[in-house]
């Protein structure tokens, strides 16, 4: 009986292997083991959907007559680079009694390796019969663990079945939408190709909308007022700063956000508690805990890894995986889990003892570790096909790793010994004060327990500027000695830079117009998945509808016209997110495939009736010239320059 393990890339067939017995024969594109069993791999996705053309020869031409382009069957073809490693499975498969699919833990990793199941015509009982490797790390111990615990393949159908609706989806949306608004911009005179994508087009409209709100913001000015209370402590005295809040009759004098515009008023007030007496109307104290931050998924590590050290979600994606697969420091780095299985808590020792070893930085802070802790990241109801990013147990060699890789190792290692350090204690005071008749507030925290905190460099951490409140016993009456005027000016929104672009990215309910589809969204929604969100950002980039200036992010004139030309739905992230909950739906079984398809072709065909009859946008007339290397993009036809329709 012999088992054929299918990886999804060499690296981790070659890891399997190594975890099976010996003596190995390496062979072409596979490695036969000592017991009989075989491991082969993918290279990525083998299959890919075919071009239009392949379902009618008249879609090689570009035209609105032939919109919507909907295969009544679809069909994937073996990619040209990977043609022949796909022959070598599918003799393997003939061979096999059994099959081992060892995709990625996630699930475009599943669809990977069922749609060459299905291409290869896997006979039914055998492909009911397989079982599910997940490996998320690649060293000897855990890929051995791993083995011992497979599961069958069919728990998994449903992580494969969201990965094929999405992949049609994408085809179905793009390819149709892209063609149609190509050929808009041809009409206008402009050559280059208006790619649109389900996910890429939201994003540019984020940036697009938030670049004119900076443009169009008009500042106004507004006021806040101070009250000073001396206060005698037996160390020095101190001003308590309280806050004033204005009562509903000044409501007249407000914006919508409860910023007062008149300075008269404020003046007035500020005359009316000089030297008055203030008196303590309500006073709190408490503690407060705050709790280590969970270890990193992808999206999570990106963000922090953009604000501390400038890398790009690609930069940090790419050096994840070299410390993944090349150097084996870290477990599966294209995670969307924050949450660790439980029986991982017993490696801690061993994981511990190589961050001392790998980050010399760190051997304090794993010295001071107390691994009785066991933090809320251990939590196997939270963990599915992966879990959060961690270190490995392996130790590596002095100056094995470049300066990136050594960044985001250390990023990677601080957070993961967080889980074993206590939780940070502030003292908290709240006191409100009657001066004149007017409300003010006095808030105070203070660090009293470093806890995790200690972990943390100076520029992370901001709790050094917080106001001082003693506590003050209800109707103590202190003295305000004056009242303190800020002018102030509102300011408009920042720019996007990679960090918050990647944050609207992943919390895409803040962004959403729809308020029950904001009501529907978890906090781990958002537009496009851990693996893709760099990729989205670099073509943007690439096909010049976003720029950078310096840290910010930016829209370009191409990008804003085609923002302006597309209906409104395509840019904004709701129907996206409304996607992705679907598509999470599917993955957890409480949704159907047929509904979700039925329902964009439909979708889709009603936008293409509507390019038809339309006149041409008048965003696309003055768009830029724009270098068409810019737009060349290998095997896709809706990025490939399109022939003329006639």
């Amino acid at each position: 009986m012999s088992r054929l393990f299918i990886a999804e890339k060499p690296s981790l067939g070659r890891a399997i292997a190594s975890a099976l017995p010996n003596p190995q024969k390496k062979d072409q594109g596979f490695i036969r083991c000592g017991n009989g069993d075989i491991v082969t791999w993918c290279i990525g996705h083998l299959l890919e959907q075919v071009e239009p053309d392949a379902y009618d020869d008249r879609y090689k031409k570009w035209n609105l007559a032939d919109l919507p382009i909907v295969p009544e069957q679809w069909q994937l073809r073996p990619r040209k680079t990977s043609s022949k490693q796909l022959t070598v499975i599918r003799k393997l498969l003939k061979e096999a009694s059994s099959i081992v699919h060892a995709g990625d833990p996630d699930r475009e990793g599943q669809l990977l390796v069922d749609e060459v199941l299905d291409y290869c015509k896997v006979g039914k009982r055998k492909k009911e019969a397989a079982q599910r490797l997940l490996i998320s790390d690649l060293n000897l111990p855990a890929v051995k663990r791993a083995i011992s615990h497979m599961r069958s393949n069919r728990d998994f159908i449903p992580l494969s079945i969201s990965a094929l609706a999405r992949s049609r989806a994408d085809w179905l949306y793009g390819m149709n939408m892209t063609r149609a608004y190509t050929l808009l911009g041809q009409k206008a005179g402009y050559q280059g190709v208006l790619s649109v994508g389900r996910v890429q087009t939201p994003v540019l409209g984020l940036v697009v909308r938030r670049d004119e709100e900076i443009e169009n913001f008009v500042s106004k000015d507004y006021f806040t007022l101070d009250a000073l209370i001396p206060y005698q402590e037996s160390i020095k005295p101190f001003d308590i700063v309280a806050k004033w809040k204005p009562s509903e009759a000044c409501e007249p004098w407000q914006d919508e956000e409860g910023r007062i515009l008149n300075r008269k008023l404020v003046e007035n007030v500020a005359q009316r508690i000089t030297n008055q007496p203030a008196t303590v109307v309500k006073s709190e104290q408490k503690k407060s805990k705050q709790f280590s931050p969970l270890p990193y998924s992808l999206s999570s590590l990106q963000i922090d890894a953009a604000k501390r050290f400038g890398m790009s979600a690609q930069q940090v994606l790419d050096t994840c995986q070299s410390l993944y697969e090349k150097h084996k420091l870290i477990t599966y780095p294209r995670s969307d889990s924050r949450y660790l299985p439980a029986e991982h808590y017993a490696q801690a020792s061993v994981v511990t003892q190589a961050v001392a070893n790998n980050a010399k930085e760190l051997s304090e802070a794993v010295k001071n570790a107390n691994l009785s802790i066991k933090s809320k990241a251990w939590n196997d109801k939270k963990v599915d096909a992966h879990h959060a990013i961690i270190p490995t147990p392996k130790k590596a060699s002095l100056n094995a790793l470049s300066a990136f890789e050594m960044k985001i190792y250390s990023q990677i290692a601080r957070q993961y010994l967080m889980q074993f350090y206590p939780e940070a204690v502030y003292a908290e005071s709240k006191l409100e004060f009657d001066i004149a008749g007017g409300l003010f507030i006095a808030k105070g925290k203070q660090l009293i327990e470093a806890g995790w905190k200690v972990l943390m460099g100076k520029s992370d951490n901001e709790d050094s500027s917080i106001d001082t409140v003693p506590a003050l016993p209800k109707s103590t009456v202190l003295t305000c000695r004056e009242g303190v005027i800020h002018d102030r000016k509102t300011e408009p929104p920042k720019h996007f830079t990679e960090a918050t672009l990647l944050q609207a990215m992943t919390g895409i309910a803040r962004f959403v117009e729809d308020k029950s589809l904001k009501a529907i969204l978890k906090e781990t929604d958002g537009l496009g998945t851990e693996a893709t969100r760099a990729g989205i950002l670099d073509t943007l980039f690439k096909r010049q509808l976003l720029t950078r200036q310096g840290k910010s992010i930016m829209s370009s004139g191409a990008g804003r016209g085609l923002i302006h030309a597309l209906p409104k739905e395509s840019t904004f992230p709701d129907m996206t997110a409304h996607w992705e909950h679907q598509l999470q739906g599917m993955a957890e079984k409480n949704q159907a495939y047929s509904p979700f398809m039925q329902a964009l072709e439909q979708r889709v065909t009603s936008i293409m009736s509507n390019v038809k009859v339309n006149a041409v946008p008048e965003s696309l007339r003055s768009l830029p010239k724009v270098e068409r290397p810019a737009f060349k993009r290998k095997k896709r036809s809706y990025s490939k320059k399109p022939k003329k329709s006639s």
